[in-house]
């Protein structure tokens, strides 16, 4: 049992609020709570003197009420801050001191330096996956340096470090996914996230995740203003924005087509397409929801698929062969996620591909593509061919483009380099059409497809 005016343990830690905020909590002693909470913020300590010029005959008389004496004279106002310290304690008004008097008063106070070393952490710990992703992919490292100097997380994150980690994790599971064989954005965004509208444009993860498939496709942020390059940028990994829009061209590209049902409507097309010697178009919606079964090599041993990268190829062929014009795909440029698809799709049944391009850097990273995509062999794309091209008074001055290694042949770009020639496919048709002419069974003996460092 307590004596009336002791306190107990539990008393003695916590403020006399009434006490305290008529000697503390008045708008004469405001300035000086003010400034206490700001030291406190600061992570500064609670010594030294604070002073108020011009100080008011009532904020001097609180001064005297909190301190017990008079204040010094003058116009000006100092209060040594230990001083103030011990006063509240001793009187009991705030057993714990000047520092619990003032959160007691104003709320809790934030240590501005341990919050912002909070917050560099949490946005250290936020970039760390993207941080991981270019270490694996180092083609990313440029990527990587300009989410930073740039603040594009910041911006697609409202400067919110959860939300910026939880954006880093779920770019770094799609970015993971590619470059893909070929996929539908809708399909990609489910798989990898969950929700199939997360890369749609707009959103903050479609936003984050496009700008490292620009890296990826080596194109800048002005090469992709547009929808339409925007599409192709996506499309150059193998990824199609919808299952309609990517398109692959194909000519005398044998399927099987199978039974009336229309789960082999897509064979039934290629089989009459192949029957009439006529070019046809495959979506990537033909090619992923009622994939064809191919007859590549099942009757005349001919497993040899030809690819082209211009459509001129293909209309050249279907004029001068017809039916009678062996597999023929065209890319048509940066590989449609269709593209991909097919040439996987006929990789796994047993094809081989041989590939002829433009001779230029577009083409030769075009032609690279394909051949990491599936194993392909050279189709008169090699240093003689091109060399011969131009020899027949082949080429113009190659004015554009950044120069690239031809794994399957180095020589080749060290001959575009040193000629400064490009040659455009269309000038070899008569070639080209000579060979699809020539292959047959006889013919089927395409040189082994060359293997290099996917790095």
């Amino acid at each position: 049992m307590t004596m009336q005016g002791d306190r107990t343990p539990t008393d003695q830690a916590h403020p006399d609020q009434a006490r305290l905020r008529r000697l503390l909590g008045g708008p004469d002693t405001a300035w000086l709570v003010d400034r206490v909470r700001r030291r406190l913020a600061e992570g500064k300590a609670l010594d030294g003197v604070v002073t108020l010029a011009q100080a008011t005959a009532g904020q001097r008389r609180a001064v005297e009420l909190l301190l017990g004496r008079a204040p010094g004279a003058g116009h000006s106002l100092s209060v040594r801050l230990s001083e103030l310290d011990a006063a509240l304690r001793a009187s009991e008004v705030c057993p714990e001191g000047l520092a619990a008097a003032v959160v007691a008063l104003t709320g809790p106070v934030t240590d501005r330096r341990t919050a912002a070393e909070a917050q560099r952490l949490a946005w250290e710990s936020a970039l760390l996956p993207l941080d991981e992703c270019a270490r694996i992919r180092p083609e990313l490292a440029g990527w990587r340096a300009e989410i930073e100097t740039t603040g594009l997380l910041k911006r697609l994150s409202q400067d919110n470090a959860r939300t910026a980690a939880a954006l880093s994790a779920s770019a770094t599971r799609v970015i993971a996914a590619l470059p893909s064989p070929g996929i539908g954005l809708a399909v990609l965004a489910a798989r990898t996230t969950g929700d199939a509208h997360a890369l749609d444009e707009g959103r903050p993860l479609g936003a984050l995740v496009f700008s490292a498939v620009r890296a990826l496709a080596g194109l800048t942020a002005r090469q992709t203003a547009t929808p339409g390059e925007r599409r192709a940028a996506w499309a150059a990994i193998g990824v199609a924005r919808d299952e309609l829009s990517s398109r692959v061209l194909v000519l005398g590209l044998p399927a099987d087509p199978g039974t009336g049902d229309h789960r082999h409507a897509t064979g039934r097309v290629l089989a009459a397409a192949h029957e009439a010697g006529e070019p046809a178009v495959l979506t990537l919606r033909q090619l992923t929801r009622d994939a064809p079964r191919f007859d590549i090599g099942s009757d005349t041993g001919n497993s040899t698929v030809f690819v082209c990268e211009n459509p001129a190829v293909v209309a050249a062929a279907a004029d001068e062969l017809g039916s009678a014009c062996p597999p023929l795909i065209c890319v048509e440029g940066q590989l449609s996620a269709a593209a991909r698809t097919l040439l996987a799709q006929l990789a796994d049944q047993g094809a081989r591909f041989a590939y002829h391009g433009d001779f230029d850097w577009g083409g030769v990273r075009i032609a690279t593509t394909v051949f990491r995509l599936v194993g392909t062999s050279p189709w008169r794309f090699d240093e003689t061919s091109y060399l011969a091209a131009l020899d027949r008074g082949h080429g113009s001055p190659l004015a554009t483009g950044v120069p690239a290694d031809t794994p399957w042949d180095p020589r080749l770009s060290e001959a575009i380099a040193q000629r400064g020639m490009r040659v455009e496919e269309e000038h070899l048709l008569d070639l080209l059409i000579a060979d699809l002419r020539a292959t047959g069974p006889s013919h089927d003996r395409p040189p082994t497809p060359p293997t290099f460092d996917e790095t």
